[in-house]
């Protein structure tokens, strides 16, 4: 092989981690953490900038010589920075928040200095045991049944995303029943979800294996709040077994993403089990508020079920990425996911005394990611943890009091957690293709502005405008600033209509 050239000494000793060097540099990045989050305020929330501004300035080939941090950290502030959209920014309130939380980042950076690849139990038995108390610390935060819990029948994994836990539950179940069908018989299996379920569900449906075509998405309405209606499903349902198919799984929703639906788990479970589907519910957003008494009885039912996932990154002060999956039969996962090569055995998980999670998830290697919620709710714990839901919720309930006292607005889904649904109101005088023109229009004029950022959804025809509470940062004064800039963009827009 050639000989790199290079300025550097030929006796220069490359030491990538000096603990001297580390602190130094390590302290530096910390004051520019600290800076970034006491000046984000001043940034504008989305992105100002166009596709390709970052392409076009990078040079096409990564550094042969060693910069200085100083130099990095100045290119991160001038060309990084105006290329992010702020999710920390107190003035998000789009989509649903991305919370974080000084406990979390100190989890983070125990997790990122240990760099623990906690496969299997003996590949760092602390990382393991730590993520199973956790799981089972949150299970009893939200009065999960002890059948969901290691201290009971079940257990829970820290997965990345909503995403993953959907898919290896419905990997269990798709392998539990094609176990009794016979694999011949996959193009038999049906799923269920109401229209309002995350995308996420059909993109797992498909990497499972389930034929488009055997994927029911059930409507929803407005009337019913766009919950899943327990007597449809059951209509659907048997019209697929009398057509021979095999209903396999439903997921259910406890805080859809358009506008926080909540699906009746009791009644829906009940269906399920008379036919032996698999249900999962997914609280990715909503879920975290089950840790408040006044919020728990949206998980009524829930020990009729065969699995739960939330997720601590949007709600409970935890940086992503992080989903918390209950099931209450972990032998089903681990059935369907399990791998023994010849190097990972040993006589602890030979012997069926440990948790092995490399057999609880789509990957082998996984993160320390438990310390991320072992510090939060150790620093905080539960009655700060309420009190930041509550917090949340309160001032959602403040900004809907601004639209309901503003005739011009009105709420179009009532208001439950800390997702405020609404939309100028129509004009009998004119068509619903303009009403919608005239939303989208101050939704464009509101994000412009850099001050707010908030997003649409649009359900049965009717586009409404989110506003979503609960970045870590948001106080009263943000939600009272928002609602100002919005009744400016209505004068101006309803001026010139």
């Amino acid at each position: 092989m050639g000989r790199l050239e290079s300025d550097l000494p030929e006796n220069c000793h490359f030491n990538p981690l000096d603990p001297k060097e580390f602190r130094r540099l390590a302290h530096q990045l910390v004051d520019f953490i600290a800076d970034y989050y006491q000046k984000i305020e001043s940034y504008p929330v989305l992105s100002q900038v166009q596709p390709g501004y970052l392409r076009t300035t990078l040079p096409e080939n990564a550094p042969s010589l060693p910069e200085p941090l100083e130099t990095i950290l100045k290119d991160v502030q001038n060309l990084i920075i105006p290329g992010l959209t702020h999710w920390l920014s107190p003035n998000f309130f789009a989509f649903f928040p991305a919370t974080v939380s000084t406990a979390a980042f100190l989890g983070e950076m125990l997790c990122t200095c240990f760099n623990s690849v906690g496969f299997n139990w003996l590949a760092s038995p602390a990382a393991t045991e730590l993520e199973m108390t956790v799981m089972d610390w949150l299970a009893n935060m939200l009065e999960l049944p002890k059948s969901f819990m290691f201290q009971g029948t079940g257990g829970g994994i820290i997965q990345n995303t909503t995403s993953e836990a959907i898919l290896v539950t419905l990997i269990a179940a798709r392998d539990k029943a094609l176990g009794v069908l016979g694999f011949d018989s996959m193009h038999k299996l049906v799923v269920y979800a109401s229209d309002q379920t995350h995308s996420t569900f059909t993109k797992a449906c498909k990497l499972a294996g389930i034929s488009p075509h055997n994927i029911r998405s059930i409507a929803t309405t407005l009337h019913t709040g766009f919950s899943l209606s327990p007597v449809q499903l059951r209509t659907v349902v048997e019209a697929d077994v009398a057509a021979g198919l095999f209903p396999l799984y439903l997921c259910a929703n406890l805080g859809s993403t358009s506008t926080t639906a909540v699906d009746p788990i009791r009644p829906l479970a009940d269906v399920a089990n008379d036919y032996g589907i698999w249900v999962h519910v997914d609280a990715a957003y909503a879920g975290s508020a089950c840790i408040c008494p006044e919020f728990r009885h949206h998980l009524d039912g829930i020990e009729r079920v065969d699995s739960l996932s939330l997720s601590p990154h949007k709600w409970l002060l935890s940086f992503l990425d992080c989903c918390c999956l209950w099931v209450q039969k972990p032998r089903q996962l681990v059935k369907a996911l399990s791998t023994n090569p010849e190097y990972l055995r040993n006589k602890h998980s030979e012997s069926d005394s440990v948790v092995d999670f490399k057999d609880w998830q789509v990957g082998t290697g996984r993160r320390f990611k438990s310390l991320r919620l072992w510090l939060i709710f150790r620093s905080y714990g539960t009655v700060n943890l309420q009190r930041h839901i509550r917090s949340d919720v309160g001032m959602a309930k403040m900004f809907e009091g601004f639209v309901k006292s503003d005739p011009r607005f009105e709420i179009v889904v009532p208001r439950e957690f800390g997702l405020v649904c609404f939309r100028l109101k129509p004009d009998e005088n004119i068509g619903s293709d303009y009403n919608e023109l005239l939303n989208r229009k101050l939704l464009e004029w509101v994000n412009s502005k850099g001050q707010v950022y908030m997003t649409h959804t649009k359900i049965g025809g009717v586009y409404m405008l989110r506003f979503a509470v609960g970045a870590t940062l948001t106080e009263d004064r943000h939600v009272g600033a928002a609602w100002k800039l919005i009744k400016e963009g209505a004068d101006a827009l309803l001026k010139g209509a």
